[in-house]
């Protein structure tokens, strides 16, 4: 098997992985706050890997812990708006506004790291956010807290994907999904402290599937991108889209309407495209090379 085999397979099990567990949290929201389902997924997250952890001592090395630190203060943020928006907007609708994530940290990437951006970057993004549009419809949709969380959950997720970047070929994959578990576990308990409560029996299954699927689908991804570039992979990124569209139309009943999959669409594939780009000039630029033009 070809590493971009094994890279794609990896992808549409980190695609399968975040599905379910999306899933698991709109369920468990019936009967927890969304906060306190954060905890479970930190939690038995982190109670997956531990096997994994103790198999490899030295996985978790502290001379990238700055990095990490970093990339977990903007997940923590990132991973409460999320279970927040999933728990309160349609699936489909909370997925599209996620995908703008890449596009917030094309426009990060440049502020924080020196990045230039050219005209056919500042297209696709112009695309993107046209998408996000489509999405929102503003003047006809209500702007709702579960909105607002999305939109936080897009623009956070946006600084982990640029602490990604500068830890891509320093650490080990799986530290790279480790970490996400062991830096954010005490400052969920914290944060979901006043929203705690004791889960019904019913609904501890589903909080300990939840963080398998979280702590799966980290490692997937951490896994696709180790095996080849985001451009080879991406593309197959789609897949997210359509199980947790069906879903949410199978399990809860939501209707999703064409402006939601049309701009949900015109989002995936400006992101695609800057994965690409992006691709194509790192490849493209030597020493003596101008960046993309």
């Amino acid at each position: 098997m070809t590493p971009a085999t094994r890279a794609i397979l990896w992808m549409i099990l980190s695609c399968a992985a975040f599905a379910a567990l999306w899933t698991c949290i709109r369920i468990a929201s019936a009967d927890l706050h969304p906060f306190a389902i954060v905890v479970a997924r930190n939690l038995f997250g982190l109670m997956w890997l531990t096997p994994m952890l103790l198999a490899n001592p030295g996985l978790l090395r502290r001379d990238r812990l700055p990095i990490h630190l970093r990339r977990a203060a903007s997940g923590v943020i990132a991973t409460f708006a999320t279970f927040y928006a999933v728990a309160h907007l349609p699936l489909s609708t909370a997925l599209a506004i996620n995908y703008t994530a890449p596009l917030f940290a094309t426009i990060g990437a440049v502020f924080f790291l020196g990045e230039r951006i050219a005209w056919r970057r500042m297209a696709a993004l112009a695309v993107g956010f046209t998408g996000m549009l489509i999405v929102l419809h503003p003047g006809t949709t209500p702007f709702s807290a579960g909105l607002l969380a999305a939109l936080v959950s897009a623009l956070t997720t946006a600084f982990s994907i640029i602490a990604i970047k500068k830890l891509v070929g320093a650490d080990d994959a799986r530290a790279v999904a480790a970490w996400s578990f062991v830096l954010t576990l005490g400052p969920s308990l914290v944060i979901a402290a006043p929203f705690a409560s004791v889960p019904p029996a019913h609904v501890w299954p589903i909080l300990v599937l939840l963080g398998g699927c979280a702590a799966l689908g980290q490692y997937a991804l951490a896994q696709a991108f180790r095996h080849a570039e985001a451009s080879a992979i991406m593309p197959y990124d789609f897949v997210r889209f359509g199980l947790i569209t069906v879903a949410g139309i199978a399990l809860f009943g939501e209707a999703v309407d064409a402006r939601t999959l049309i701009g949900g669409a015109v989002i995936v594939s400006a992101t695609i495209y800057l994965a690409i780009r992006e691709s194509v000039v790192a490849r493209s630029l030597k020493p003596s090379a101008s960046p993309d033009t």
